[in-house]
């Protein structure tokens, strides 16, 4: 391990729902919730004015509107958190060349490679330039770990939320963790900790004071000869600044079990083109398609196919998925559909006899389509209109005549919408019907004005014109 806090770890503070209330100024200082609103949704993130309720991360849905009833309930967009988590990625690599991102919010940095840091003090300034620089730039905070290890400063990280900084000087880390409890270390989840408490072992001071043997005898070799390490502040993994992909997939969980073979395959076919859409936009191709399965009984089950070379083609996918879905029983419902690509490669290398057949049969896809379309709608006994699908709680749209506004609700034929931008005050709230020719949706709006091409007040500041 270093001798100097030179390991950096940055977490956005409640990610998704802070820009969200940076984008909308009615929102500021209120309990916010996004993720799934259906029946089966989770929470994705909340702001911490809904933590107060008890609302957190991956809580049901259902769940958290039993406690935060008139919290605002809001859609993923991202679109706007990718566009944003990229601002902020830009500005870690000004600082090192070793960035280690893991996920869109949070990511280490190490500061020596860069040459940015070389002791405690060089360390902090650079944390806290950083932090301004992230405000500045996109609105939001983020709070900032530094540590001489990855795994204390993601420790130091979650001390410093919200909006904060910690650094831990070398020599004092066993110091640190000795009274926190298990969980705080990596790898040690419910079930773990669960297993320890019933060892009489409670806090890392304990786990250093068992002794490795004796955390062997209770997790096994791997796992309690790598968590007495951790517990003694052991860690030298180094900042990977490049993560190899190993899969791209997506899915889609259902309000309602399909039990409609026909919608079924519609499924399918939407969610192939969408994986190869996240394919192109990585520019990677694979040659084995996965076909996922979760049935009305919580069963799941994969089914997968190699292709003899790597394809980002997407009739090819839909054709492998469609495939698969042929030796797996649907009848009793799915609540849950999902399609991957792995086997991934940089280059295309595709099966040419395929290529031939897909593109003989092109001429009769939209046909097929459009029939199995005219089938699955007559197999549904209730269709959900068109305009009332389009207007999701959260997204952005303008109105010829009152400008860029954000929708609250919809529903029986009505969308409600407040219109305000990331500058403005509060705006007003109007509704109107789904089907106004007069509505249609939008793009996001920057977070931050930039004026004269210098980097304005963070929206929502009084510079802005927002509420303070």
């Amino acid at each position: 391990m270093r001798t100097a806090p030179t390991i950096l770890h940055l977490d956005m503070d409640a990610f998704y729902a802070s820009a969200e209330q940076a984008a909308k100024p009615s929102l500021r200082g209120k309990a916010v919730i996004v993720g799934g609103l259906g029946p089966r949704g989770v929470v994705a993130t909340c702001s911490y004015e809904a933590r107060v309720f008890g609302v957190h991360s991956a809580m049901p849905m259902a769940q958290a509107r039993r406690l935060a009833p008139n919290a605002a309930y809001l859609v993923p967009r991202f679109g706007l958190y990718r566009e944003i988590s990229e601002q902020v990625m830009g500005l870690l690599r000004e600082l090192s060349p070793l960035v280690e991102p893991l996920s869109l919010d949070e990511a280490f940095v190490d500061l020596e490679a860069g040459q940015t840091a070389w002791d405690a003090e060089s360390a902090r300034l650079t944390g806290v330039k950083l932090r301004g620089d992230i405000r500045a730039v996109t609105g939001l905070t983020g709070s900032v770990g530094l540590a001489a290890s990855k795994m204390l400063a993601k420790i130091a990280s979650e001390q410093a939320k919200p909006d904060g900084l910690v650094l831990i000087e070398p020599g004092t880390e066993r110091e640190l963790l000795a009274p926190m409890s298990v969980r705080t270390l990596p790898g040690v989840g419910p079930a773990t900790g669960d297993h320890l408490r019933r060892g009489g072992i409670a806090t890392v001071g304990e786990i250093a004071e068992a002794g490795e043997d004796e955390l062997v005898r209770l997790l096994g070799k791997a796992h309690g000869v790598a968590l007495y390490a951790m517990a003694l502040a052991h860690d030298v993994r180094p900042v990977v600044a490049e993560r190899d992909t190993k899969s791209v997939s997506v899915e889609d969980t259902y309000d309602v079990d399909i039990h409609d073979r026909v919608r079924v395959r519609m499924e399918v076919q939407r969610l192939a083109d969408r994986c190869v859409r996240r394919l192109r936009g990585a520019h990677l191709s694979g040659r084995t398609i996965v076909l996922k399965v979760r049935r009305y009984d919580f069963s799941t089950l994969t089914r997968s196919e190699t292709l003899r070379g790597p394809t980002d083609d997407p009739a090819v996918v839909r054709e492998a998925a469609a495939r698969l879905l042929e030796s797996v029983d649907t009848t009793g419902g799915v609540r849950l559909l999902g399609v991957g690509v792995s086997g991934l490669a940089d280059y295309t290398q595709e099966d040419l006899f395929a290529q031939a057949r897909t593109a003989a049969a092109a001429a009769s896809a939209e046909e097929l389509e459009q029939a199995e379309q005219e089938e699955a709608e007559e197999a549904v006994e209730e269709p959900v209109p068109p305009a009332e699908r389009r207007w999701h709680a959260g997204h952005d749209v303008r109105h010829a005549e009152f400008g860029h506004g954000w929708v609250q609700g919809s529903g029986l034929g009505r969308v409600t919408v407040r219109f305000e931008t990331p500058g403005s005050l509060p705006g007003r709230v109007r509704t109107f019907r789904s089907d106004d020719p007069l509505l249609e949706g939008a793009e996001p709006l920057p977070l931050v004005e930039r004026r004269g091409g210098d980097v304005g007040a963070p929206a929502g500041s009084p510079a802005a014109g927002g509420e303070g």
